[in-house]
Formats: C-alpha cells, sequence, structure tokens
C-alpha cells in the first residue's frame, strides 16, 4: 500500500515538474515580455476542464553537444484535445520556456501525433507557435521532423480546417507549417515570421531592417498577406480562432453548425434602395451591403488589410455559415488586381473544400492596367480566381449591385461559371466594358470626325448616353437568362436565404481526375 502511494506521489511530482516546462524563472521572463506560457494559451482557448494531454513526460534522445545534461518533461511542446464550444479540437501549443520552443525529432514526433489523430477523428487543428527554429544540436533530425509535419500539413488540406496562431517568433522553416495552413492568426507587438532574419538579411543585401520591418502583424496583414487575422493581444486572438471555428464544419465530410437565427428572415432594408450612388463614379462602402443583409450584421472579414479592394469573410444566413466575396468601390474602385485575385481565389477555394456555400457580390469595373501588373502577372493570377470560382462546386449565389465589366463580369462568379443563382439590382451595369472607353472604341471616327473640343466632348457625352441606356442596366442580360432575376435591393436578405434554401440539397461533381493543375 505504501508502495502504491509512493508511486502516486511519484506520478504527482512529475506531472508538477511537467507542468513547469523550463523552470518558474523562464515562465516568469515569458511573462515580463507580455506573453503567455503554452499551457495558460491552452487553458484560455479550449472549454474549461476539457483539455487532454499527450505525452506529457516525452523527452529528447540528443547527446550532441552535452544537450543530454538538460532534459524537461514535454520537450518544448504541450499536445492534446479538448473542446470548443463543445466541438472536438485537436491542438498544440509551442513551449518557448524549453530550449526556446526550438524542434527536436522528439517535439516533432508529439505534433504528428495530434495531426494523426485529427485527420483519423476529422477534427479541426490548431497550432499555438512560439519557437526559435529547428534545434541546432538535432541536425539533420530537426530537418526531418519539421518535413514530417509539412507532409501531415499537405495532407490534412481540406480535409479539416488547420488553423496557426503565431504567439512569438517564427522563423525559418517553421514559417512553413503555417502557410500551409488554411488560416494564420498574428498578435501585434509579439509575433513575427519570415524565412531569414535581420541578420541574414544585411549579410546578404545589406539591407538593415528590424525583425517587426521584416516580419511583424502589420507588415503580414497590410503587405504580403500572409497573415487573415491581426489582433492586439493573444487573449483577443484566442478568442477569434473559437469564433472562426464556429463557422466551420468539422471536416469536409460535414456542413458547418447551424447557429440559432434570431433576425427576421424577410427583414427589409430601405437603406439598400438608395445605396447606389447615381454618379456610376462614386464610391460607397460594400460593408454597408453586408452589415445590411446577413444575420444580425455579423461578418467576419478575413485579411481585412490586404488587397482591401476586394473583401473576404465570413457571415450567417438564417443561420446557415456562407462565405462572402464581394468588390469594394472604397478602394481601386474595386477594381480586380493581383493581390485581390489570389486573396478571393483562395477564400473560394477553402469554402469550397468545406461545403460552405459562397455569396458573391459584384462591382467591378475590370482588371487593373498597367506594366506593374503585367510584369508582375496579372494574366496568371486573375486565372487563378476564375479557376476557383469554375471549379467550386459548393452552392454559389452572385448579386450584381452595380459594375460587371468585361472579363471581370466572367471572372465574378457568373452564371456562365456555373453559378447557381445570379441576381442583379436595377442598378446593375453588365457590358464588355465601360461607357467612355466603349465609345472610343464603337465611335472612335466619329468622334475624330468632331474637329471643335466643345462640340467633341458635347458628341462623345450623347454616346456615352446613349450606351448608357443601351448596356448600363441588368435587362440585357436578364434577356439571355444570364441573370435569373433583377430583385429590389432591400429585399437582398430575403432573396439570399431563399436561394440557400433551395440549393440546400445541390449535387455536382467535377470530372474524375488526380487533381487539376490550377495556374499558381
Amino acid at each position: 500500500m505504501n508502495d502504491n502511494k509512493e508511486k502516486i506521489q511519484d506520478l504527482i511530482r512529475r506531472r508538477d515538474e511537467a507542468k513547469l516546462g523550463g523552470g518558474q524563472k523562464r515562465i516568469d521572463s515569458q511573462h515580463k515580455k507580455g506573453k503567455l506560457t503554452a499551457r495558460e494559451r491552452i487553458e484560455m482557448f479550449l472549454d474549461e476542464g476539457s483539455f487532454e494531454e499527450f505525452d506529457m513526460f516525452v523527452t529528447h534522445r540528443c547527446t550532441n553537444f552535452g544537450i543530454d545534461k538538460e532534459t524537461y518533461y514535454g520537450d518544448g511542446v504541450i499536445t492534446g484535445y479538448g473542446t470548443v464550444d463543445g466541438r472536438l479540437v485537436y491542438v498544440f501549443a509551442q513551449d518557448f520556456t524549453v530550449f526556446g520552443g526550438s524542434l527536436s525529432e522528439a517535439f516533432a514526433n508529439k505534433i504528428c501525433k495530434v495531426m494523426d489523430m485529427a485527420m483519423k477523428m476529422g477534427a479541426p487543428l490548431i497550432g499555438i507557435n512560439d519557437s526559435g527554429g529547428a534545434r541546432i544540436q538535432e541536425g539533420v533530425n530537426s530537418l526531418s521532423g519539421y518535413t514530417e509535419i509539412f507532409q501531415r500539413n499537405i495532407l490534412a488540406s481540406g480535409v479539416i480546417p488547420q488553423i496557426s496562431a503565431i504567439f512569438g517568433p517564427c522563423a525559418g522553416g517553421a514559417v512553413y507549417s503555417p502557410a500551409l495552413t488554411d488560416f494564420i492568426v498574428m498578435s501585434k507587438g509579439i509575433s513575427y515570421m519570415f524565412v531569414t532574419g535581420p541578420k541574414v538579411v544585411k549579410t546578404v543585401t545589406g539591407e538593415e531592417v528590424t525583425q517587426e520591418q521584416l516580419g511583424g502583424a502589420s507588415i503580414h496583414a497590410a503587405k504580403s498577406g500572409v497573415a487573415h487575422f491581426v489582433t492586439d493581444s493573444e487573449e483577443d486572438g484566442l478568442a477569434l480562432i473559437r469564433k472562426l471555428i464556429s463557422y466551420l464544419p468539422q471536416n469536409n465530410l460535414e456542413d458547418a453548425p447551424l447557429a440559432v437565427c434570431t433576425d427576421s428572415i424577410d427583414r427589409l432594408e430601405d437603406a439598400l434602395n438608395d445605396l447606389i450612388p447615381d454618379n456610376p463614379n462614386k464610391p460607397y462602402d460594400v460593408l454597408d451591403v453586408i452589415h445590411a443583409i446577413v444575420d444580425n450584421g455579423e461578418f467576419l472579414e478575413s485579411q481585412r488589410l490586404f488587397a482591401p479592394n476586394i473583401v473576404t469573410g465570413f457571415a450567417r444566413f438564417n443561420g446557415q455559415s456562407v462565405g462572402i466575396i464581394a468588390n469594394q468601390p472604397k478602394y481601386l474602385a474595386g477594381v480586380l488586381d493581383i493581390n485581390a485575385s489570389r486573396k478571393a481565389a483562395r477564400f473560394v477555394r477553402f469554402c469550397d473544400a468545406f461545403n460552405i456555400p459562397i455569396v458573391t457580390l459584384v462591382d467591378v469595373p475590370g482588371f487593373l492596367p498597367g506594366t506593374a501588373q503585367e510584369y508582375g502577372g496579372i494574366i496568371i493570377h486573375g486565372a487563378k480566381l476564375l479557376f476557383a470560382y469554375g471549379e467550386a462546386t459548393v452552392p454559389k449565389i452572385t448579386i450584381i449591385l452595380r459594375k460587371a465589366y468585361g472579363g471581370a463580369y466572367c471572372v465574378m462568379s457568373s452564371k456562365h461559371l456555373r453559378g447557381d443563382i445570379n441576381y442583379a439590382w436595377p442598378t446593375g451595369e453588365i457590358a464588355v466594358m465601360g461607357p467612355s472607353g466603349a465609345i472610343e472604341v464603337l465611335s472612335s471616327k466619329e468622334i475624330a470626325a468632331v474637329t471643335d473640343p466643345e462640340e467633341q466632348a458635347k458628341f462623345k457625352a450623347e454616346k456615352e448616353a446613349e450606351y448608357r441606356d443601351k448596356f448600363a442596366n441588368p435587362y440585357v442580360a436578364a434577356k439571355y437568362g444570364y441573370i435569373d432575376d433583377v430583385i429590389e435591393p432591400r429585399n437582398t436578405r430575403f432573396r439570399i436565404i431563399r436561394a440557400l434554401q433551395s440549393l440546400a440539397t445541390k449535387k455536382l461533381s467535377n470530372p474524375a481526375k488526380k487533381h487539376s493543375n490550377i495556374p499558381l
């Protein structure tokens, strides 16, 4: 009996030791930096009391450079499962208090185990990153560990939702696991990501740059588009991931959970009838449309600061989760450019992979012209968005709010890309190009024949008005059945909800193939 008691006391002592990670001194140091510990993060993220830990007593097995004299239970990463709002999730959190959160073979094996479990159970995987990178003492074993994780990220892609939180350093090879996941959340002031650090950059290119300037949260939110969400604190970041998960299914074979809807499905938004300015060149905020039509005005916007000429994010209609893509006339007139095409294409493909219907709000004057865009490959990048919409088999509902010109009309979930239900507001303008460009082509000789500048301007205005009467309305497209109906703006919410209900039993599959070859 006494022997049993001693064994239990020994277990409790070992558990307490494991929970201290790299020791109290390093925990205090983590707190001084304004950072939570790995265990605190998991506790804050999961439903209270739901965490079940794996591999608490794992230690590294390396003997190089005398590292065998220093071992810690857990070896720098906490892994296991728990629940978020009662739904199963798998989680790992890198522990910076143990060898700076650096990755060893044992550390990687622990992460691979929860990844395999998440795939087996069909549940989301959340990784919390805070690591100094590869554990140099382990050499190629550390690199092999990273690559084993990457391989699992790739196989899990489109099967289970994968979300990465960056709450500290994430550099070198470590950045590629988050990059392979569906969403990346960064926290201001404490997180950064880069392939090579400031010292290497200075040595190779001569550039002097700080960690924040090279790969801080604000850089990846606005310039690179690597970060999908940026929060002011870790607490906010973890709360945001919980909210994000609420819009997603557990895996690719399930639908997102239905929420209780307290917002009337036939609520009329009279303000929408007057939202579109009379002047077609005047901007408005498409977020006003989104907030007006979705359940309770709630919209979780993704990549808000990157390519703001297109808006992407999640909302609900009558409790059903949807992905929204909308051109934003407030920025660059809502034009499609390289970054907007990339941003929207990836979002469309995520929604399609996880059975989330897509609602597209269109007000697009075309693709951005110029050498910078052409040299940067706008043809290929624009084709990504075209490909994503054309490949998607989930329910697709499109509302043309105002402009839908040229190739951009085709790309933005048109009827011809298997759009299921395509509506237009009476303000819709569907044409090959805008009036001023069109009359330059159609009436160039007639315009040139008028030599007096005032008369020429008047003649051009008349021709533009004639073109507008003919094409600056949705009825030509409706005549051919390319638009299913022209709807009153204030009734948009109800029409989308009815459309979603009708599409609930949609069945559509693409031709059998190993995989497609999307233009990359």
